[in-house]
């Protein structure tokens, strides 16, 4: 007799970068019901190097443990919502799977976006200079080159483009939609919430995870009234979509309040 072949995996913490999800990641880690890979981020789904023409299920599956037998077995991997190929692979893969999703204010996401670049070394351009002529680096006939992962903080952003893709696939009984102020703030109600999404005991009273705090750069300044006002035209429409069908109360994100420059319609270069 041959080993039965491991159930897919079901739970994907699907975004968004820089929301809270590594913090989210170390809870879902501890909990005796759940079995998270080897790696936080397995980038299966986003992966442009395997063959999407074959069954990819294995390469997955050797993620994780064979001690995670018996326990639901869950994916962290941020991209996920953004990399336009990546959830249709997923659904392809378990259609039946569930989607947890911290959203976070965009403007303040593309800001320590573009200071992590930083730190890394890989951004030589100002914020200002990488949400305005920066851009151009993300050609939209090569969306699935290096610039749309590394420089695409106003791209990533989108949130309406991304989750009306997620629902084209997904039914939203599958999908948590939370804010990452939200879980900052109370930890322990967004993980109640979690527990009974998926249908697991309860977390218990855990203390909150810091993980991933902003990087230290000397010299960087904050964002401007100018970058502000900018952004919040550009991100105006989509953020529309994005409150309609996500039914998350966003009116504390900086980018719901019209200032300076008024609103403008979303640029969505492509996604």
């Amino acid at each position: 007799m041959t080993a039965a072949a491991p159930s897919r995996v079901g739970v994907f913490l699907a975004g968004v970068q820089k929301g809270g999800t590594t913090a989210l990641y170390e809870h879902l880690a501890e909990h005796p019901s759940l079995a998270g890979p080897r790696v936080k981020e397995t980038h299966h789904f986003d992966n442009e190097s395997l063959d999407w023409t074959q069954d990819k299920s294995g390469v997955l599956d050797a993620f994780y443990d064979a001690t995670a037998e018996g326990r639901m077995r869950f994916d962290a991997t941020p991209i996920t919502l953004y990399w336009p190929p990546a959830l249709r692979r997923l659904h392809a893969y378990n259609p039946a799977a569930k989607l947890i999703v911290l959203f976070r204010d965009p403007i303040e996401r593309a800001y320590s976006h573009w200071r992590m670049e930083v730190a890394r070394g890989t951004e030589p351009l100002s914020f200002a200079d990488a949400i305005r002529s920066g851009r151009e680096r993300l050609h939209p006939d090569r969306p699935l080159d290096a610039h749309w992962r590394d420089h695409s903080y106003v791209e990533r952003g989108f949130y309406g483009a991304q989750l009306t893709r997620a629902l084209s696939l997904f039914p939203r009984s599958q999908m948590l939609l939370l804010l990452s102020e939200d879980f900052h703030g109370d930890h322990r109600r967004v993980l109640e919430g979690i527990a009974a999404f998926l249908g697991i005991s309860a977390f218990g009273d855990v203390p909150a995870r810091i993980a991933n705090q902003a990087v230290s750069v000397p010299h960087l300044p904050p964002i401007s009234s100018a970058d502000r006002n900018l952004l919040r035209a550009v991100f105006a429409a989509d953020m529309a979509v994005f409150a309609r069908l996500a039914g998350l109360d966003i009116g504390r994100w900086s980018v719901s309040r019209a200032q300076g420059e008024g609103r403008g319609s979303a640029d969505c270069r492509g996604f």
